[in-house]
């Protein structure tokens, strides 16, 4: 029997109050599996980032409900990993100190970061290493260019192990080279923890090289009008992106999209 992570039960939302009410997300139903990457893709406004919202519990629902490992979720939801599209790095951190954030807010590692510190720097360090950002470790975020902050981003996203990854168009700033090169690094450390992720991006080849499934939401209200399979072993290279399955996937994506536009 598959294990369900993240589990919406014909979720709606409405944003504003009285005559002004906007439904932004219309009885979705999302399911999404212990250690399965998902990508949500759809045209601009049709719900993405208010989907993360009400997977992490920061908003709630006014239909439906969100559940997370078989709990209804009342709140925001614990041991979360987040990555944004702008660099999020407190600048008068370093980076080896802004990714052992979430050491000193998240338990139990808060309780244990005083007595076991090498324990945890150490830690953050391999991380750090995977990534090829060791040797930055002291260097402060605006010394950093705009690649290497974000993957100091999802290094900090990761250090402490969440079991739930949350992707809001992590390198949509980033030229393409960049991107492509933190696309690698991605699915390297999912491979390594195999944890369950939902990434929100507009970059359909993006969607298609990391998920397991694509999610292609209607515009607003939003409402699931494809799930695509993703059928390419991994681990997947970047010359995968150019053969025909690959681009096979993209173009249906892309039609829907369009069409959903309308």
């Amino acid at each position: 029997m598959e294990q369900l992570y993240v589990d919406l039960r014909n979720v709606s939302l409405v944003y504003g109050d009285g005559d002004e009410q906007t439904l932004a997300i219309d009885r979705l139903d999302l399911k999404v599996r212990e250690g399965e990457f998902v990508a949500v893709v759809g045209p601009s406004g049709c719900g993405k980032s208010t989907l993360m919202k009400l997977v992490t519990g920061l908003l709630p629902p006014d239909g439906g409900a969100v559940f997370i490992q078989g709990r209804k979720a009342t709140g925001p939801v614990m041991g979360v990993g987040m990555a944004f599209q702008n660099s999020t790095l407190l600048p008068w951190r370093s980076t080896l100190s802004n990714v052992m954030l979430p050491f000193e807010l998240v338990q139990p590692h808060r309780k244990r970061l005083r007595r076991n510190a090498d324990e945890y720097v150490e830690k953050a360090r391999r991380l750090l290493d995977t990534v090829g950002l060791l040797e930055f470790a002291d260097k402060f975020p605006w010394e950093l260019s705009g690649g290497m902050q974000q993957r100091a981003n999802v290094c900090r996203a990761l250090v402490h192990e969440p079991k739930l990854l949350m992707l809001d168009e992590p390198f949509g700033a980033l030229d393409a080279f960049t991107r492509e090169e933190l696309w690698l690094m991605t699915q390297a450390l999912w491979m390594k923890q195999r944890f369950s992720s939902i990434l929100v991006t507009h970059d359909l080849r993006e969607a298609v090289f990391l998920a397991d499934r694509v999610i292609v939401l209607s515009k607003r209200p939003g409402r699931i009008i494809l799930e695509r399979q993703v059928d390419i072993p991994r681990p997947r290279a970047l010359s995968c992106t150019f053969e025909p399955l690959f681009s096979e996937i993209v173009h249906e994506i892309r039609e829907k999209i369009v069409e959903a536009r309308g």
